[in-house]
């Protein structure tokens, strides 16, 4: 009789260790999971800010040569300016959205003078934001990525039960684009 209590005493207290430690490790996957999405959202930042300090530089460029384009020049500034005023997310989407399209209004601007699409200096400054624009597009897809890996846990069984009791929750936005940019552009040769 004392054979079968120690029996299951002991099968008992691995049952519970078993449990225990579930928790533990789902618990673990979530604070994992809602720490990726902090740091995807620092990558995406570190791109946007890379951005914005190169856009002084690429408006001092072609100021030099376009000196009566001045409305485009002030629509990238205060675009610039309010992406370094955004605090959240969905305030950085919308003033990163509003850069990007006084950048293409810059770049449009650039088209009409030759001899600023043919000076080194301008061609470097285009090829680097080309290079940082490839990489918040990476990084804005991490991010997304991040965010849907974290929210498909507070669904998910068991871990919905362990966030349910710690109190984790959505509380991340998805970094989307605004509408106007989901358009297909107009190509025309003629």
């Amino acid at each position: 009789m004392f054979d079968i209590l120690l029996i299951a005493g002991i099968g008992l207290l691995i049952v519970i260790v078993i449990i225990v430690l579930a928790f533990f490790g789902l618990y673990n996957v979530l604070v994992a999971k809602k720490n990726r999405v902090k740091n995807a959202w620092h990558q995406i930042d570190v791109q946007l800010k890379k951005r914005a300090d190169l856009v002084p530089n690429l408006i001092e460029t072609v100021k030099g040569y376009a000196k009566h384009e001045k409305t485009v020049f002030q629509q990238v500034t205060k675009a610039r300016t309010a992406f370094l005023n955004a605090g959240s997310v969905a305030e950085k989407a919308k003033a990163t959205n509003m850069l990007t399209g006084a950048l293409k209004s810059l770049f449009a601007v650039a088209e009409n003078y030759p001899d600023l699409k043919a000076s080194k200096n301008f061609l470097m400054l285009q090829e680097e934001l080309a290079g940082i624009e490839s990489k918040i597009a990476y990084a804005r897809q991490f991010y997304n990525d991040s965010v849907m890996a974290y929210d498909v846990a507070l669904e998910s069984f068991p871990t919905n039960i362990v966030a349910s009791l710690f109190k984790f929750k959505k509380e991340f936005e998805y970094f989307e684009v605004e509408e106007s940019e989901r358009s297909v552009p107009k190509v025309s040769f003629e």
